[in-house]
């Protein structure tokens, strides 16, 4: 059995590898298609007037993703990571195939043409989507399955940012997975290898690199904790905004109205704010080369460059608008997520109070750091992973100079935003219909408990206008203790307890005048076979009972009992709990 266990984590580990390389080498098509489909549409543009072409780009990409969903695909594919969880959480860690490349290509159709969101989330879809291909592929038990769909979540960051780190850190945050030996190693062996696959085909230009030149001092601490307090203020803002534009564009009821209204609604934003174009990288890029002015090219604020109140509050605007931009581009059906967004929005809010704070003369801060240590900050705020921000950061920069300031901001932030909100912008939604529970053990295993293979069948039922007589005779060749009462058409009467029937069983004089119908009483609580496994338990704890009577619109169809439900918790919660 041991040499069978260790040759089990062994494929694993063979998996993950796999799994691994194929997140990697979808990170690198999916950043260099929407990276050469920007250069294409943009090139040319003069960088001091604004270009009209904005108005269009991102009104025809809608559309396409739109066709591309409605007419290829079929099915929903936006909202990534959301579906991860759910898929973890209520389908045992199922994820459809054709998750494995759809969602990049219509991710690449949304930002290539300038919708403001990120790749991050589609990429991270298709690598758990294959990690759960590769589990159904050979047959694994629902540990093994997640175990892989978290390898190819941990694979897709590290591989898009080549941060392996923040990667095994991705999926233990934002995925709940538990922290042990078992799941590491394989999250590991994912990370490492998607990194080098990115570093293989792409070296430093996977996405952006920057090595620390600034010094930081202990004094900068104090600008640090005002950092953390806005950077978490944004978090919360850009949650909140996201969630009330999603749900007013899902308000819309035509598909086509939706996208003309967030194509519309988008375009004008980015020919007003040209840095929401895309995935905004290349403005952090901008800001940590120390050349801020280039966030004004191709805008109407071109001229306003060297202002020092003008242009800081074009970046307020562009903050503010952030959240509306990304929501009609879901919206309006496009696809993407919000890692991208959260790492602009807060790259942005450290520039901008960094630049407030110098022109105040109050006190003297580095651009550079507060950028930085920015985009950690509303990671950590927006998606509740203050680990995963700061590591991503630290690998960024390539050490760990800002470690300091990292922990600080990022934990300022996390609670500034746990305050107002309590659930990350991943898990509000599931939250909100009680379908978020790969945060809660406990609650996972009732879920995945299925409430048809928990009714006992072998209990002896009896009619309303039976005798005592008859009962005792049943109870004579019954092992159980209680005995349903239906009508003729199976109807559900009443329930007789050996409780009840005791005192009279051997009154051999009542035999005949003594009916089950006098005998039988109803019960407080009855269980629907409709019921979650879940509401059973919290009947069987609140009736006290041993066992409850399960019915399907009135009618009888068997009894759940405390010990049958109790074993197969206890069978779940081993198979969900690792070695």
């Amino acid at each position: 059995m041991e040499r069978g266990l260790k040759q089990s984590r062994q494929f694993i580990f063979i998996l993950a590898f796999a799994i691994g390389s194929i997140s990697g080498l979808a990170a690198v098509i999916l950043k260099n298609a929407v990276y050469y489909t920007n250069i294409f549409l943009t090139s040319g543009f003069r960088e001091s007037q604004a270009n009209w072409l904005f108005l269009l780009y991102p009104i025809a990409g809608l559309l396409l993703t739109v066709l591309y969903v409605k007419y290829l695909v079929k099915d929903s594919i936006s909202h990534g990571i959301s579906k991860i969880l759910y898929a973890i959480s209520k389908k045992n860690s199922l994820l459809k195939h054709h998750h494995m490349h759809t969602s990049m290509v219509a991710s690449t159709l949304t930002v290539g043409f300038g919708g403001s969101v990120g790749l991050e989330a589609p990429i991270v879809l298709t690598g758990s989507a294959v990690g759960s291909w590769m589990g159904q592929r050979f047959h694994l038990n629902y540990k093994s399955v997640t175990l892989l769909v978290a390898c190819g979540a941990t694979g897709a960051v590290a591989g898009i940012f080549k941060a392996p780190i923040a990667g095994v850190l991705f999926a233990i945050e934002v995925l709940m997975l538990d922290l042990t030996m078992a799941s590491l190693l394989p999250l590991m062996i994912s990370a490492v290898t998607a990194t080098s696959v990115a570093w293989l085909l792409m070296g430093d230009a996977a996405l952006f690199s920057y090595s620390l030149t600034d010094i930081f001092t202990v004094s900068e601490l104090p600008a640090f904790l005002i950092l953390g307090v806005f950077t978490g203020v944004v978090s919360v803002y850009f949650t909140q905004v996201l969630r009330f534009v999603e749900e007013k564009m899902e308000a819309i009821s035509s598909v086509w109205i939706r996208w003309l209204t967030g194509g519309a609604i988008l375009a004008l934003l980015i020919v007003l704010f040209p840095p929401l174009y895309g995935e905004g990288y290349l403005a952090l890029h901008s800001l940590l080369m120390g050349n801020s002015g280039e966030l004004l090219v191709n805008s109407l604020w071109f001229n306003q460059i060297n202002d020092p109140w003008i242009f800081p509050g074009v970046i307020l605007g562009i903050i503010l608008v952030k959240a509306i931009a990304t929501g009609v581009t879901t919206g309006a059906g496009g696809v993407g997520g919000v890692f991208a967004p959260s790492l602009f929005l807060g790259g942005l809010s450290g520039f901008f109070l960094a630049r407030l704070l110098n022109n105040i003369g109050m006190i003297n801060v580095s651009e550079i750091h507060f950028t930085l240590v920015g985009m950690a900050g509303v990671m950590s705020g927006v998606m509740r992973s203050p680990l995963t921000a700061m590591f991503l950061i630290a690998e960024i920069t390539g050490g760990y100079l800002l470690i300091i300031p990292l922990m600080l901001t990022v934990a300022i932030s996390y609670l500034t935003a746990h305050l107002v909100e309590p659930h990350s912008v991943y898990t509000s939604r599931l939250a909100s219909r009680g379908e978020l529970i790969t945060h809660n053990k406990d609650k996972a295993a009732l879920t995945r408990m299925n409430i048809r293979g928990l009714i006992e069948h072998d209990i002896q039922p009896v009619s309303p206008d039976q005798t005592l007589g008859d009962l005792v005779q049943v109870v004579a060749q019954s092992t159980r203790n209680v005995f349903p009462v239906l009508d003729s058409s199976g109807l559900f009467m009443g329930l007789i307890i050996m409780e009840r029937l005791r005192p009279v069983m051997f009154k051999t004089d009542q035999y005949q005048t003594t009916l089950c119908s006098d005998l039988m009483y109803t019960p407080e609580y009855l269980v629907e076979v409709s019921d979650s496994v879940e509401q059973v338990a919290q009947k069987i704890q609140a009736s006290g009972k041993y066992i409850l009577v399960v019915l399907d619109q009135g009618k009888y169809v068997g009894c759940i009992s405390r010990a049958r439900v109790f074993s197969k918790y206890r069978e779940m919660m081993k198979e969900m709990s690792e070695d």
